[in-house]
């Protein structure tokens, strides 16, 4: 077997050039992202939403694209993918290019739910993507037909105990999170309480406004109407604070569930892999949108609060809400489709 020797002055040249080629690699890329942030963006962004057109995240969405757009001086083109409970959108995301041109208004049922009941989903919600941060938070509220006998909810869960098989709520189908938000009060309460499924929330709003079932859960800002019509009666919020549109109206841990505490949440996020540089220019943006004025006032409008956050608070929100879903639907055993 031949042997090649390499002196040893010629060996440390050699790891010294190694090393100087290793940082000018180093330096180059981080003056190509650099040049990248310095440019970006530099056409319209692409921004999905796994709803459609007119209902309450495609009107959250539009908000912010508007303003997205004037802090970063491009439009933002809302791109409406509806179905699969936003997990079709998410999984357009996934594959996009990760240049920073297509982002997904994302809402918290599609990374906290949908992966736990439908088994087309394959993303991990919680790696598979590039994350911006939270934008705004939502309250559902408890909604029952205005003459059922219940007052408040001590009173129907006391009518549900007393009268077993006989209340029932509405969901927009299975594993959607007015079901899961009913499946959790349920549970807390101890009762048993019949789930009807439906194809869509407008459909079980309708039930629950004739009778056929008695309650669902809905987000207060679509709810707000319902309510002020006098079609329907609000029981309680699912936040841990009063929703300022619903002063007079309780939460659920006044209403002596004291663990109940489920805020809804929209959020951004891009494909994994976008540069660092374009995340933080994109973080940056979106901090400056959550502090105008006009802004707040408007998702306030439709029944939004703030909460501007950067990636880490949003990768540990979606962490610790698959963990409380997931122990619901293994309790419920609710049936993945």
């Amino acid at each position: 077997m031949l042997r090649y020797y390499i002196p040893r002055h010629l060996l440390r040249h050699l790891l010294h050039y190694l090393l100087q080629l290793m940082t000018a690699v180093a330096m180059l890329a981080s003056l190509q992202g650099k040049a990248l942030a310095d440019t970006y963006p530099s056409r319209p962004l692409r921004l999905l939403v796994g709803y459609a057109p007119g209902g309450p995240v495609d009107t959250a969405a539009r908000i912010y694209a508007d303003y997205l757009g004037r802090v970063l001086k491009q439009p933002v083109i809302v791109d409406n993918r509806p179905g699969a409970s936003g997990a079709i959108a998410a999984g357009m995301t996934a594959n996009a290019k990760a240049d920073g041109y297509t982002l997904y208004f994302v809402a918290s049922p599609t990374m906290t739910m949908t992966p736990l009941v439908q088994k087309s989903v394959t993303f991990k919600p919680a790696q598979d993507f590039t994350y911006v941060g939270l934008i705004t938070d939502y309250t559902n509220v408890l909604l029952i037909n205005k003459d059922f006998p219940a007052r408040n909810v001590e009173e129907l869960v006391a009518y549900a105990r007393k009268h077993p098989g006989e209340v029932s709520y509405g969901s927009a189908g299975v594993g959607a999170s007015n079901h899961l938000s009913a499946e959790l009060l349920a549970q807390m309460s101890g009762v048993k309480m019949l789930h009807v499924p439906y194809k869509g929330n407008a459909p079980a709003m309708a039930d629950v406004m004739s009778g056929k079932v008695t309650f669902m859960f809905d987000i207060t800002g679509t709810a707000i109407g319902h309510i002020n019509g006098g079609k329907v009666r609000a029981l309680a919020v699912t936040s841990t604070t009063r929703n300022a549109a619903l002063p007079t109206v309780p939460t659920l841990v006044e209403s002596g569930l004291r663990q109940y505490d489920i805020t809804g949440w929209y959020a951004l996020i891009g494909p994994l892999g976008m540069p660092a540089e374009i995340t933080d220019r994109l973080v940056k943006a979106q901090q400056a949108v959550g502090q105008d004025a006009t802004f707040r006032e408007r998702m306030s409008g439709v029944g939004y609060d703030l909460n501007v956050t950067g990636p880490a608070a949003l990768q540990d929100r979606i962490r610790k809400e698959l963990a409380l879903w997931g122990d619901v639907v293994k309790t419920a055993h609710i049936e993945v489709e």
